[in-house]
């Protein structure tokens, strides 16, 4: 059977013959997850950093976008994160999704880029005031005395980008929507996998699993130049 003919959401197991492109099963994956609302956050995913000493770390970050051509996947963050030292040191990184409700999961490996700065606008400008207001507002991974301080300190840069917030930061005290620009420090990564895993659960832990590779090289502008994938069926 054409492999686009075959439903990755609806399919118990891999197909007999790989498809020659897992990144669009891992998106039809995602998709449903998030149509579906099987978690509070479904498009959750685990990322794993290494730092300058080796120590790998991993914490919870959101795919806010997933291209499947030619294939790569975008996170937000502070640049000043342990994460975003971290990938300033070596940008490899690895992600994990786990969909327990469907007995699924995704694993990728590849190299993180800073997202163009006009893509971190545009997320940045549909997030909630609040939101955005968080970005400049929290020194994230830094040590704090406090949380009667971290609110103190939103609070003083909330007046100095000319926003006028309840004492809760809860709300604006004035009636019109504030712009509230992009911080420097903030924005997009794009990750741009190499290799990639989909498992399915089976039944007696007899799991469906296929891992798939290919070479991922700078091209221009941060994005990357990349081959086909190849695939293989691997055991469980």
């Amino acid at each position: 059977m054409d492999e686009q003919v075959i439903d990755p959401c609806s399919a118990k197991r891999l197909p007999k013959q790989l498809p020659t492109d897992p990144m669009r099963w891992a998106k039809a994956w995602l998709d449903e997850a998030v149509s579906r609302k099987v978690q509070r956050n479904p498009n959750t995913m685990t990322a794993m950093t290494v730092d300058e000493n080796g120590q790998p770390a991993g914490r919870q970050v959101l795919c806010k976008d997933f291209v499947e051509d030619p294939g790569y996947l975008v996170f937000y963050t502070n640049y000043k994160s342990d994460k975003s030292r971290h990938l300033e040191h070596n940008d490899r990184i690895a992600l994990l999704f786990h969909w327990d409700a469907f007995g699924r999961q995704v694993r990728l490996e590849g190299r993180a880029v800073r997202s163009p700065a006009a893509e971190s606008d545009a997320y940045y400008a549909t997030r909630d005031w609040g939101s955005q207001l968080g970005a400049w507002g929290s020194d994230q991974s830094s040590p704090l005395e406090s949380r009667a301080a971290l609110i103190a300190q939103v609070g003083r840069r909330a007046m100095k980008l000319g926003v006028k917030a309840a004492t809760s930061l809860k709300s604006i005290t004035v009636d019109e929507r504030p712009i509230i620009p992009r911080p420097p420090h903030w924005g997009g990564y794009r990750v741009w996998p190499h290799r990639i895993e989909l498992w399915i659960e089976g039944e007696d832990r007899i799991h469906d699993r296929a891992r798939w590779e290919r070479s991922v090289e700078p091209g221009e502008d941060g994005a990357f130049v990349v081959s086909e994938w190849s695939g293989t069926r691997l055991q469980p």
